[in-house]
């Protein structure tokens, strides 16, 4: 009889954020033992936003940031005694994101030269000096397609080979059941000594069994979308495609907002309604003002600039709930009023759609245990 119980491994996450990562993870049965984040007013929405989230869990954990200078300045001993004040376990992994302004084809492309590029070599300094079982790294396509930084990447990659399998894939969150065209891309690290020597073999090359949902993958193309129609216009969701990868899904009606959280925060439009009107809905190839689609996914949530998505049947902004949800945020996750809008959708915009994250998160759960590189306690 086997009397081993479930743990939860515990996980250090770097440039927390909002924490979406995170909520991927613990919904996923992991355990965030310890969070960084250096922005003081991501540090306030985070600890709001995921202390809500896990009380209508039942989760009585309040969340906080347990260090909040920048990761250049944290140094591994201090990681891990805020992380692990009575001793440093076995087993324990390491996900983030770094900032990624750098990497962006729509950013600065200073790629590994610029600050935020930085802090993708500090990332993977911490893993060598942390020594984690595994880690997950999140971050843009460009840093995997811009020649100027794929050269860089293998060099970086290659001093981590050395102590660890890493395994990586380009995933889109509207293959996850996310309403939102978002790719990035997912790298996976395994500690060699963690791997029986007789299955070294199976790690070479692609080893890592990335997610796949079988319902949406490929939705971009599987179904037949709703195309551009001048704004006003009433309309009928096409046959056969899902609602929940639609924008309108996540779109607050008047008549609930009194009742949902954040649904009333927007940014006021200062455009003449002879300009808004010219805007045909599903008109997203726009440099700015992309009117949304309510029976097509949204593009990439980034609210940054001059990036502004419109509702598709009202002269508004998107609010900061209907952004939360096309990242997959739970309408119980409620972040406080008296915040920057800026600082929210700022925020909202950097974050891994949950969904995504989790999906992620299982598939690494199963693969740990599958390959008995972590063991029921």
């Amino acid at each position: 009889m086997n009397n081993h119980h479930e743990r939860k491994i515990p996980i250090l996450s770097f440039y927390s954020g909002g924490g979406f990562m995170d909520m991927g993870f613990e919904k996923a049965e992991f355990e965030i033992v310890w969070t960084n984040e250096v922005d003081e007013v991501f540090v306030k929405l985070h600890e709001a936003g995921i202390t809500s989230w896990r009380k209508a869990r039942g989760n009585g954990i309040k969340a906080e940031i347990f260090n909040k200078k920048s990761i250049t300045e944290v140094r591994a001993n201090t990681i891990i005694q805020e992380a692990f004040p009575v001793s440093k376990p076995e087993d324990f992994g390491i996900i983030g994101g770094p900032p990624c302004q750098d990497f962006s084809i729509n950013g600065n492309r200073k790629g590994f030269k610029g600050e935020r590029g930085k802090l993708t070599i500090i990332f993977f300094d911490r893993i060598l000096e942390l020594k984690p079982t595994f880690f997950v790294m999140e971050n843009v396509t460009g840093l995997t397609k811009q020649k100027s930084t794929k050269e860089h990447l293998k060099k970086l990659l290659s001093r981590v080979e050395h102590e660890y399998f890493v395994d990586h894939k380009t995933l889109n969150a509207l293959d996850f059941g996310v309403p939102q065209f978002r790719e990035r891309v997912f790298f996976v690290g395994i500690r060699k000594d963690k791997v029986d020597k007789k299955s070294i073999g199976k790690f070479l090359g692609q080893w890592f069994t990335f997610p796949e949902d079988k319902q949406f993958h490929g939705a971009a193309t599987k179904y037949k979308w709703a195309t551009s129609v001048p704004f006003g216009k009433a309309l009928t969701k096409p046959k056969d495609l899902p609602l929940n990868l639609c924008v309108e899904s996540c779109l607050v009606p008047t008549r609930e907002m009194k009742n949902t959280p954040n649904s009333k925060e927007y940014f006021n439009l200062y455009a003449t309604a002879k300009t808004l009107n010219a805007i045909n809905e599903g008109e997203t190839n726009r440099p700015s003002f992309k009117r949304l689609h309510r029976f097509k996914y949204s593009p990439t949530a980034c609210y940054g600039n001059n990036e502004v998505h419109l509702h598709p049947y009202k002269h508004r902004r998107l609010s900061v709930r209907e952004a939360l949800r096309l990242q997959g945020v739970e309408d119980t996750y409620v972040l406080p009023a008296e915040l920057p809008l800026s600082k929210k959708f700022k925020m909202i915009g950097n974050g891994v759609p949950v969904p995504l994250a989790e999906a992620v998160a299982n598939a690494l759960k199963d693969f740990l245990k599958s390959n008995k590189i972590i063991l029921s306690k």
